[in-house]
């Protein structure tokens, strides 16, 4: 008998550490679906492997000891079975009827926690293939999958918690107990409300963009659209930084310890939307500038690389603004008076301007530059120097203190405005395309000019660049073998060397066929 009693104590100590294994591993499949261990799966392995063995530990040393004192009574001749009852006889009468009751209690909630979650799942389907179903569009299932997912996930994990609670004050644990297990409860809920709502604006910012593309129209103002999609992962990641700014603020106030520190959440937040509505502003108002200088379908080459020229600046020039009025706006959010900053700002401008008089020489050159109209956006302009030779190019940006000139060959040069120096523009009402052709001196030049003459008419037809047709300017020398004849065809601005190529090829193909030959040794120069 003394030996039944002894394995009965020994298995029940066996069923407890069974249980409590359980509950581990259903503790740490919660902290996964928080997201707080997710991915980590050797991390949880060592986490659970360590608890398992602490646990197993512990309940091999009870079980000695409960066969070390049950030894110990068997050899005082004591009989372990008057004993144990004798102990238990101590125990209140009403401790085991208030036991009963609550393991009772408990196992009914459980099992209607089990039944609410298989509700609760149910419905939860029935909602997804719903919102799915309002739009026949599948380009944002999975961010509706994605959330109601979360929700079942969330939903069953403070259910199970508040079983806990529950179940601790149906079975009179310490008050304590139930206490902490209700800021576990709100942290939880804190945490899981807040990843529910990235989830939200994750789908409700995809279906946006996906009706904002599917409606947009030249007659509306969703044709904007495309100009400022590139702003939604940034509104996703600000609006992220809030959730989570939000999230960490509710978990402080609940540590009275550190609580006052959640006064700077609502400054992070106010941080975030100026920093978020300055980026929106500035495209905005650059959308709205480049929408007003181009309406007017009318305007001419000339007046297109006006306003393209001016785009730069302003841009440059709102940015800054814009840059200085959030620094600005986040110095009074956080309580610092910029008056002080700004004053020293101003000594030290000073005392760096008198020592960068070449920034402010190029600066002054590219207002000088950009108001007396040297040159435009997209001219074609031969100016400054790079590797002791003058730069030629298509001008793709002027600045305020740099030009960004496109050679023919593709390489970008970035000149200083105060080294652009002498400045020739091809792109200023016409330019004349100059191909020089090499005939033998017994040629007929005559036919040749008449031949020539025939070329310049015809790509004059075929290319719009062409004002004029190519014209013989003469003999522009004469060489050992051949004569050397100069050709000028009128062409429209920054058209000059295209057309040289064009010409250079016809000219070949149409001499050759007039039994022309050109003189071997010789090739074409470019004026």
């Amino acid at each position: 008998m003394n030996i039944l009693i002894i394995l009965a104590e020994v298995g029940i100590l066996i069923i407890v550490f069974l249980l409590l294994r359980w509950l581990v591993g259903k503790l740490l499949k919660l902290l996964v679906r928080l997201s707080i261990l997710k991915g980590d799966d050797l991390r949880i392995k060592i986490l659970r492997r360590n608890i398992t063995g602490l646990l197993l530990l512990t309940c091999l040393v009870l079980s000695i000891s409960i066969v070390g004192v049950n030894g110990f009574l068997i050899y005082r001749g004591e009989d372990i079975q008057q004993y144990t009852i004798a102990l238990i006889r101590k125990i209140p009468s009403g401790f085991w009827m208030a036991l009963g009751i609550g393991i009772a209690k408990s196992g009914g909630v459980i099992i209607a926690a089990i039944f609410a979650l298989k509700v609760i799942k149910s419905w939860l389907k029935i909602a997804s293939n719903r919102a799915k179903n309002l739009d026949q569009n599948t380009a944002d299932d999975e961010s509706i999958d994605a959330f109601f997912t979360a929700l079942n996930q969330r939903i069953r994990g403070g259910i199970w918690l508040l079983v806990l609670i529950c179940c601790t004050q149906f079975l009179k644990l310490p008050i304590v107990v139930s206490e902490y297990l209700y800021i576990a409860l709100r942290i939880y809920l804190i945490i899981s409300v807040g990843l529910l709502i990235l989830k939200v604006v994750a789908a409700i910012v995809n279906t946006l963009d996906v009706l904002s593309v599917r409606y947009s129209s030249p007659d509306n103002l969703l044709r904007f659209y495309d100009r400022l999609q590139h702003l939604i992962p940034f509104l996703k990641r600000c609006l992220e930084f809030v959730i989570y700014v939000c999230t960490v603020t509710l978990l402080i106030q609940q540590v009275q310890l550190i609580a006052k520190l959640a006064t700077f959440g609502l400054k992070i937040i106010k941080i975030i939307a100026i920093i978020f509505m300055s980026r929106v502003m500035f495209e905005v108002i650059y959308l709205l500038l480049e929408e007003v200088l181009f309406q007017d379908q009318d305007l001419t080459d000339i007046q297109k690389s006006r306003r393209l020229t001016m785009i730069p600046l302003f841009r440059s020039l709102l940015q800054y603004l814009i840059y200085f009025s959030v620094a600005i706006s986040i110095l009074y959010i956080l309580d610092i008076n910029p008056t002080p900053i700004l004053a020293g700002a101003g000594i030290v401008g000073i005392a760096v301007g008198l020592g960068a008089q070449t920034l402010i020489n190029d600066i002054v050159c590219g207002f000088f530059i950009l108001f007396e109209n040297y040159y435009l956006v997209g001219d074609y302009i031969e100016a400054g120097k790079a590797e002791e030779k003058a730069v030629e190019g298509t001008v793709e940006a002027i600045e305020l203190r740099t030009t960004r000139i496109r050679h023919p060959n593709g390489q970008l040069y970035i000149i200083r405005n105060g080294d652009i120096g002498s400045i020739t523009n091809y792109s200023k009402q016409y330019i004349f395309a100059v191909v020089e052709v090499d005939v033998p001196y017994d040629s007929n030049l005559a036919h040749i000019y008449q031949v020539i003459e025939e070329v310049g008419q015809q790509l004059k037809a075929n290319n719009t660049d062409v004002i004029e047709s190519t014209l013989v300017d003469g003999v522009e020398s004469l060489g050992e073998s051949h004569l050397l004849l100069r050709t000028l065809t009128k062409v429209k601005p920054g058209k000059h060397i295209q057309i040289q190529r064009v010409l250079r090829k016809m000219f070949m193909d149409t001499l050759l066929l007039e039994g022309i030959l050109i003189p071997a040794g010789h090739e074409n120069k470019e004026d």
